[in-house]
């Protein structure tokens, strides 16, 4: 069955050094083909040097260059360039040869059928595709099979998303209600709350869950260096590119590209980044093919963006784009709920990566791990852990084994009373983040209890024990 392809855009070149034969060629080709013409071997390879011939149509007998020399000639500077000769002379035994080693896709015997010449430059122009097509696949799946061994290199575990608050809760239906969708996501929230986890669930749980999962850090990268990381590059197109290389775009074809730190892109990068989520097309550094792509984006930024568009540092349309579904990861102080099965999770991680038999938490610990703001969110927590894992020296975990460094003091002298008065203090956090949300929604409960995740009925029990209660409003 023959390939559904657009004939016009695969250049073709002619080479003939009789005119007559070439003013045919244009006359009954032109509309169908994009045809370029040269009237010696040593024309047609000054202009292989700029063209990225599909398919070179040669006479043989030519002055200079016979057909097949030029053609010999040709495959050094475009080797998937698919050949086909009109010659006069169809039994000569280098023609068989030619055409036994693949030099020649097929020849046409002189004076030649329109017909003939159709045919075999159509099949020349498919044989072209179906060849970069292939290598096109094969660089995609090696660039694939790199990143993800990367990927498998790192510590990462899918083990699920750990965590019971309501607020937390709250997320993971938003999560699950945008992920069986094509829409563009957008993820804000602090550094550390697990925006890329929340990432990886929407891709896991979406059509898309069989393709890949390609991340990049934004903030990570110079400006240059990113560009490339995300489209790719040709060879020679800056100093250091010894060889072509796929971009991320590429890469994440058929799955999900997460770009993290978003709001750090230079303007020149958002730019082009705003043509890829319009057009779905690109092309690599150094590069003049159009690519296309087919990604669902998930971008995350702990950044106000609105502040960005206001200083004129993050463009207002680019924004528009990214923010079709925007979804807020709360902070791991308004989950309290959720650091101890966190801590239980993180430590039996590291135990068994340690080779250590730890197996549990100690209440002191665990007192500590309350008391304790978490600047740094669940990515802190795990740190945390991590070094209390590796310090500890009994079969529990203890107080004297977590080091939250020189932040403690600082962090928690605002706190009342001491570690050991935690109900007093994590009733005091609660009391001022009810009050804040009250006198931001003027006292409506139901927008109160929407906000932080919880229903009307827990909120008004916890306003009631709080002596934070107030006739409703509407």
């Amino acid at each position: 069955m023959a390939l559904s392809l657009d004939m016009a855009s695969f250049p073709v070149l002619v080479v003939d050094d009789e005119q007559d034969n070439l003013d045919v060629i244009r006359f009954n080709f032109k509309k169908a083909h994009a045809l370029h013409f040269a009237r010696s071997g040593e024309e047609a390879l000054a202009q292989l040097e700029a063209l990225d011939a599909a398919c070179i149509v040669s006479d043989q007998r030519m002055p200079g260059l016979t057909g097949l020399e030029l053609l010999k000639a040709a495959r050094k500077l475009r080797p998937d360039s698919v050949n086909v000769l009109l010659t006069a002379y169809a039994d000569m035994p280098v023609l068989v040869e030619a055409l036994n080693e693949g030099l020649v896709y097929r020849y046409v015997a002189k004076p030649f059928s329109t017909d003939e010449l159709a045919h075999a430059i159509r099949g020349a122009i498919e044989r072209f595709y179906l060849l970069r097509e292939n290598r096109r696949l094969m660089e995609q799946l090696k660039a694939q099979n790199q990143y993800l061994e990367s990927e498998v290199a790192s510590r990462f575990e899918p083990a699920g998303i750990v965590g019971q608050a309501p607020a937390l809760q709250a997320v993971l239906e938003q999560v699950r209600q945008v992920a069986p969708t094509p829409s563009t996501v957008l993820l804000r929230g602090e550094s550390g709350t697990g925006k890329e986890l929340m990432a990886r669930s929407i891709h896991l749980s979406s059509p898309r869950a069989e393709g890949p999962f390609v991340k990049v850090n934004c903030a990570a990268l110079a400006p240059g260096v990113l560009e490339s990381e995300l489209f790719g590059h040709e060879k020679g197109s800056f100093t250091g590119a010894l060889a072509r290389r796929m971009g991320r775009f590429e890469l994440a074809h058929g799955g999900t590209l997460f770009l993290d730190e978003i709001g750090d892109l230079s303007m020149e990068i958002q730019v082009k980044l705003l043509r890829v989520l319009q057009e779905r097309e690109f092309e690599r550094v150094g590069g003049t093919e159009t690519l296309k792509t087919d990604v669902r984006l998930v971008s995350a930024t702990n950044k106000d963006l609105e502040a960005g568009i206001a200083a004129q540092s993050f463009r207002e349309d680019l924004y528009y784009r990214l923010n079709v579904f925007p979804i807020f990861v709360p902070p791991l102080r308004e989950r309290a709920l959720d650091i101890e099965p966190l801590a239980e999770h993180f430590v039996t991680r590291f135990a068994r990566a340690a080779g250590k038999s730890i197996g549990g938490i100690s209440d002191g610990a665990l007192d500590k791990l309350l008391a304790y703001p978490w600047p740094g969110n669940v990515r802190e927590l795990e740190n945390v852990l991590e070094r209390a894992v590796i310090l500890a020296k009994g079969a529990v975990l203890e107080a004297d084994d977590l080091d939250f460094g020189r932040r403690l003091q600082t962090l928690t002298v605002t706190l009342p009373g001491s570690a050991s008065d935690l109900p007093g203090q994590l009733e005091e956090i609660e009391r001022r983040r009810l009050t804040e949300a009250m006198a931001k929604h003027r006292g409506r409960k139901s927008d109160v209890a929407r906000e932080l995740g919880v229903n009307r009925s827990t909120l008004y029990y916890r306003l009631k024990k709080l002596g934070l209660d107030t006739e409703d409003s509407a």
